[in-house]
């Protein structure tokens, strides 16, 4: 496994739990900031996509790890291009969510993500959110947060994201999910989901996104003024 890298630029990571908003909040500070953005879940929601697609197990380790070392990855604006296909609305269904994070339990496909994450890095800046970005892939950032909310909380806000899509929901079905995933998550061997120890807590059971993403921009202003 490659070591962590130095931040020489400033670098915000986010991390949390499914569906507790830090993609939406991650891609907002880096917005304002004018930062680059890596969403890591993606990396391993192309991976699930692609490994279905060449019939490759999800539980195969090895095979999972080798199928992601072959691709082409490309994320412009808002779209994400697999080996030159735009992908970006095929790695966001519920079923590649749900591969994803029986991937992300692989260690050997951890490994092979990290020097493609770590190449986000680049001036002015980076937010990057995810399941280990304060904890291992970028362990010297500038500020780290931790963005959760209660399980019930993040089950509403994906069931009504799902149906403002126009995609079939069932409450009951996407709170189980969560709970599936929080458990393998936060008990995988290989970089499993914990808050890291100089990061702060952001509970967003009753904070809006605006207020999530000021907090966040008033916390990094305090940092770089130190």
């Amino acid at each position: 496994m490659s070591s962590a890298i130095p931040v020489i630029v400033p670098v915000i990571t986010i991390d949390g739990p499914s569906a507790s908003g830090k993609g939406t909040v991650a891609q907002l500070v880096a917005a304002r900031l004018g930062f680059h953005y890596l969403d890591s879940g993606a990396l391993y929601r192309i991976v699930a996509f692609a490994t279905l697609q060449k019939n490759i197990a999800w539980n195969n380790a090895q095979g999972v790890s080798e199928c992601a070392k072959t691709l082409n990855i490309e994320f412009v604006n808002e779209q994400v291009f697999l080996n030159g296909q735009e992908v970006s609305n095929e790695i966001r269904t519920e079923a590649i969510g749900k591969g994803a994070s029986q991937v992300a339990v692989h260690p050997p496909l951890r490994a092979a993500l990290i020097d493609m994450q770590h190449a986000f890095c680049k001036a002015p800046g980076l937010v990057a959110d995810g399941r280990d970005m304060g904890t291992v892939i970028f362990p010297k950032a500038l500020l780290k947060v931790f963005l959760t909310a209660t399980t019930a909380t993040r089950a509403k806000r994906r069931y009504q994201q799902l149906l403002d899509k126009g995609q079939p929901a069932n409450y009951e079905h996407i709170l189980q999910d969560l709970q599936e995933r929080d458990a393998r998550d936060q008990s995988r061997a290989s970089a499993p989901l914990v808050m890291a120890d100089d990061a702060i807590l952001l509970e967003t059971d009753n904070l809006g996104i605006s207020a999530a993403v000021d907090t966040i921009l008033r916390n990094y202003q305090h940092k770089i003024c130190k």
